[in-house]
Order: C-alpha cells, then sequence, then structure tokens
C-alpha cells in the first residue's frame, strides 16, 4: 500500500509540473505590431486597384528570426485602393513580397537561380509601413459615366498595358517555359453591386456580365472603347456600384492557376 500511494504522489506531482509548463505557454503576449503600407504603379504612383479576396494582390510575410528554413506567416490581401494592414504580427525580422496583376517581383530560372528580388525585408516593431512599387499588366478605366436603360447598365471600358509586351517577355521569359500567349488579354468584366467595394468577390452574379476574348483577338481593341452591358435587370430606385476588370492569360505567382485582374475605379450608378 506504501508503493502505491508513493506511485500516487510522483503521478500527480509529474501532472502538476506538466499542467504548469502548458500553462506557461499561455503566457507569451498576443501578437500586436503591425505592418502596412500600399502597392503603387512604378511609372505613375497610381494605386494597383485590385480585388479583396484571393484574386487580388497577396501579401506573403517570412519570419527569419529563427533561421532560413521556415515557413511563410499566414497569407493576406490588399484591399481593393492597392493598401493593406495587418495589426497581428509578432516582433520580428521577417521577408515581405507581394504577388498579384503585375510583373512578379522576385523571379527565378526554372533551375531556382535567382533573376531578380525585389520582395523587401525588414524588421517588424510597432507601426511598420512598407510599400511596393511594381509594374501592373494592364490599366483598366470606364470612359465617362455608365448609361442605364431599362435596368441595365452599360460602361465604354479602355484597356491599355501598363507595361509592353516587349519589356513583359524580356522579363518573364527568363523564368522558362515562356509562351507569347501569356500577354494575350482574355477578358473585360463588368462588376455590379450593392456594395462599393465591388469587385470578383463582391459583385452580384444576376447583373455582373463578362466579354470573352480568344488568342490575342482583343490586340486591335487595345486603347479604344469597349462597350459593356450589364446582365438582367436592375430594380428601379436602387444604387449600385460598377467596376471594369480585365485580365492577361498568366498567372501569378507563375503556377498557381490565379490569373488576376486589374481594375478600374468604382463608379456609382442610380438606377431610376
Amino acid at each position: 500500500m506504501k508503493k502505491t500511494a508513493l506511485y500516487i504522489l510522483i503521478a500527480v506531482t509529474a501532472f502538476s509540473a506538466a499542467s504548469c509548463s502548458l500553462f506557461e505557454l499561455d503566457n507569451y503576449d498576443a501578437p500586436s505590431e503591425t505592418l502596412k503600407g500600399k502597392v503603387v504603379d512604378a511609372a505613375t504612383g497610381d494605386p494597383v486597384l485590385t480585388d479583396q479576396g484571393s484574386e487580388g494582390i497577396r501579401v506573403r510575410i517570412t519570419e527569419l528570426s529563427y533561421g532560413d528554413n521556415v515557413e511563410h506567416n499566414p497569407d493576406f490581401y490588399c484591399m481593393p485602393d492597392g493598401t493593406y494592414r495587418n495589426t497581428k504580427i509578432f516582433k520580428g525580422n521577417y521577408n515581405i513580397r507581394v504577388d498579384g496583376p503585375f510583373i512578379p517581383i522576385v523571379r527565378e530560372t526554372s533551375d531556382g537561380v535567382p533573376i531578380a528580388d525585389e520582395s523587401i525585408t525588414t524588421d517588424i516593431k510597432g507601426v511598420t509601413e512598407v510599400d511596393f512599387k511594381v509594374q501592373p499588366f494592364l490599366k483598366v478605366e470606364i470612359v465617362g459615366v455608365p448609361q442605364v436603360s431599362d435596368g441595365k447598365v452599360t460602361a465604354n471600358v479602355k484597356v491599355t498595358r501598363a507595361v509592353s509586351a516587349a519589356e513583359f517577355k524580356s522579363k518573364v521569359e527568363p523564368m522558362g517555359d515562356y509562351d507569347d500567349s501569356y500577354t494575350n488579354i482574355t477578358d473585360i468584366q463588368l462588376f455590379v453591386s450593392y456594395s462599393s467595394s465591388v469587385g470578383y468577390r463582391a459583385r452580384d452574379t444576376r447583373w455582373s456580365s463578362e466579354n470573352d476574348y480568344g488568342g490575342n483577338a482583343f490586340e486591335p481593341l487595345l486603347g479604344q472603347s469597349v462597350s459593356i452591358t450589364s446582365n438582367g435587370t436592375i430594380p428601379s430606385g436602387r444604387k449600385v456600384f460598377v467596376r471594369a476588370a480585365a485580365r492577361i492569360n498568366y498567372d501569378t505567382p507563375k503556377g498557381s492557376g490565379t490569373r488576376r485582374w486589374n481594375y478600374s475605379e468604382a463608379m456609382e450608378v442610380n438606377v431610376p
């Protein structure tokens, strides 16, 4: 009996010690450092307008404080105006990169040989601001004021290249497996929503519409006004927001399968 009591005492003591260790793990401060910034066109300084979701500009941070072979933190995404903000980061040294509808800022060959690296490595402490200057694929504009007739919105959209096809090729081709079709413009979207954050993630599928283009069929339309009309019938007396978007036949990051749109400014439309 004495041995049994002794074993029980040892087990209880060990469990208590383990419990204390578990509680100690919970005593770390919650992440409270802030990383914020914006993504702008290197040529014009204009914000790179985007979608508020996984089709928009992805921000990836990797903490380097514990060495190079570490996993990246959970990804987050820019807001529609090209700005980003994360207020729940641990203090430390980080590598920061963005991926979106622009020339990749981190490029390497298919063998992993570095070509260019415009990511930013910095300490995050307090409020840290990191901006990126990039080369967007396209510039998308709604020309004039969208017109409304019988519950449908018609917008005239102008798409131009923000980076030439030649410069795109000079920077992307060295990454391997290049195809001239990458610069083809595949579609124009007219997103319609009650939300001012209108975009692919905040669109009303009843009214949003698209114009699709095969091969390089859109090439003669670059810089021209292209008409696109919403689907369905928007109820009268409503206020909606519209936004145009266009994309090329290239996914970022390469191999991800996500072809990201360049966006226009959102516009408010009253339906009489």
